[in-house]
């Protein structure tokens, strides 16, 4: 049985990282940020020198290797993003090993974890890889904190220390609070082991990451877009925002706490035992740690929603260990594993049923007549599905998008009104025969960039991306204005989004309606694609 689990679980892992790569796309919002970054590194910008981000560069690392591997296409970033599902199962793998949990309970536990964790992100975002390179860092540092200790055990920590820095320099919030975490547990260690020695090297290796990742760059912008000296910028830690959002949501949150405080008082007889039980001391620790993260983490980092759901599966197998501990509950017995997988599917069954459903009610369901009145479509027979009618007649249903006749594009699909914009844009006769345009792409269709194609501007102040207050500041927004004044620019790509405050700063399309021509407009890549839309300038 122990066997067969140890297959299923690797089978699981597997499985459920590498089936996005069957699939085909919409659009993902926001994804040009991780295509453009990759693209940029792929062709051997570095960051900070030739352009400026606002975060570490460790988020584009992986995207970047995939680009050269299979080209810089946006399907890539989906390969990519499968790798890094499987590195992320692999360490939450490991880390349940090391934990001693039952190989039955670390099988569903895995199985949670991969429908929840893996099979949600099939798109590279940094505000998960920056716990995916947490996760792995905790890996490593178990592989020691429940091994031997031994002098040779503390190899292992040099690794965690590495993967811990590269979850700082994906994400600050992130990998400063798994630090944090990682410090609580060897800490921990130090006060009952009196080995203070393992803290030091697993800091050194931190630090001298730090320094080979970030001394090559303080010659350039790294300072200024590191958030530092960035008005107006400010801080997104508010003691008041996580307080708020953990009493006044975070239902799952606060339901783990509450089954594990009153576990933990029918499981401890004695504080001072359970103090000196190092396995289950560093077990509760560590639960509880990434519980206070995930708390805190939804409120520093909020897109997309539930990024911070990766609390679900240490909970689970924390929780069900003591359980185990506490009544006559054997994971390893067929029948309690059978009833422990079903249950974990039901309860997860919303992320992979509306697939499932396709296939299964395929051609079912009720049908029904329709009726058009002045532009709008009822539906003849009242449903949940269609008792409410959308007033909006301009959004593109998505059965009709389509995939652009593009390589950067394949597998993607695009609002139908989207794909004949860019089919207009590229047969125009300035991009069709200039081999050397100087081009602004403030937009969300970035893998242009390697289809008309043009050169990306460079420089240690310019923006890979152009969110005003995030991604740029005045300085960079004056610098394209200027540039727009002086008709720097052959071609532009605006991307116009009323409902989002300056998003791309509205100053810039200001000065492109009085200084360019605006040759044509289409809806953007966004859903609903009714209210927002890509504006094309050229010189008048």
């Amino acid at each position: 049985m122990k066997r067969l689990l140890a297959i299923a679980e690797i089978l699981v892992i597997v499985v459920i990282a590498i089936a996005p790569l069957f699939a085909v796309f919409p659009y993902r919002i926001n994804i040009f940020l991780s295509w453009e970054g990759a693209y940029r590194m792929s062709i051997g910008q570095l960051p900070y020198k030739d352009f400026g981000i606002p975060l570490g560069y460790m988020y584009w690392v992986i995207p970047a290797a995939f680009f050269k591997i299979f080209g810089a296409q946006l399907i890539t970033l989906v390969k990519a993003q499968a790798f890094i599902n499987l590195l992320s199962g692999f360490a939450f793998l490991s880390i349940a090993k090391s934990l001693k949990v039952q190989p039955g309970l670390r099988f569903l536990g895995v199985l949670l974890f991969s429908l929840s964790y893996s099979f949600l992100n099939y798109w590279p975002w940094y505000n998960h890889t920056v716990i995916v390179y947490e996760l792995i860092g905790i890996a490593f540092l178990l592989k020691y904190l429940m091994g031997t200790q031994s002098n040779k055990q503390q190899l292992w920590l040099i690794p965690a220390g590495m993967f811990l820095f590269f979850s700082f320099f994906t994400k600050q919030d992130g990998g400063a609070l798994g630090f944090l975490l990682c410090f609580a547990l060897l800490f921990y260690n130090a006060l009952t082991s009196k080995k203070w020695l393992p803290l030091l090297v697993f800091a050194g290796s931190a630090i001298i990451t730090a320094l080979l990742m970030i001394l090559p760059f303080t010659k350039y912008g790294f300072g200024y877009w590191f958030n530092h000296g960035q008005p107006p910028h400010t801080s997104r830690v508010s003691i008041r925002d996580i307080l708020q959002e953990f009493m006044t949501g975070s239902m799952w949150l606060k339901f783990y706490l509450f089954i594990i405080a009153l576990l933990l008082m029918a499981t401890i007889k004695n504080w001072k035992e359970y103090w000196r039980n190092r396995p289950q001391m560093i077990f509760s620790l560590l639960t509880l740690g990434i519980l206070a993260e995930a708390a805190i983490f939804q409120v520093t980092s909020y897109v997309p929603a539930d990024n911070n759901i990766f609390f679900h599966s240490f909970a689970f197998i924390f929780i069900f260990t003591l359980l185990a501990a506490l009544l006559p509950i054997d994971f390893n017995q067929r029948k309690a594993l059978i009833i422990g997988t079903a249950g974990v599917l039901l309860w997860w069954s919303h992320m992979f049923w509306k697939y499932f459903e396709r296939f299964v009610f395929k051609g079912g369901g009720e049908q029904y007549t329709t009726t058009t009145y002045n532009g709008i479509t009822y539906a003849n027979t009242v449903n949940r599905n269609t008792y409410i009618v959308s007033l909006d007649t301009t959004d593109v249903p998505l059965s009709e998008w389509r995939i652009p006749k593009l390589k950067s594009f394949e597998k993607i699909l695009v609002p139908g009104p989207t794909v004949d914009g860019i089919e207009r844009l590229m047969a125009m006769p300035l991009v069709k025969n200039n081999k050397a345009l100087k081009v602004l792409n403030m937009s969300e269709l970035t893998p242009l960039a390697a289809e008309i194609p043009y050169s990306l501007e460079t420089g240690d102040h310019y923006p890979l991306w152009f969110h005003q207050g995030v991604g740029m500041f005045e300085k960079q927004t004056e610098m394209f204005v200027d540039r727009i004044h002086k008709k720097h620019y052959d071609l532009v790509l605006y991307e116009y989004i009323p409902y989002a405050n300056n998003f791309y700063p509205f100053k810039i399309r200001e000065a492109l309606l009085k200084d360019y021509k605006q040759v044509d407009v289409f809806p953007a890549t966004r859903k609903p694609s009714s209210n927002s839309w890509i504006e094309i300038y050229v010189k008048e």
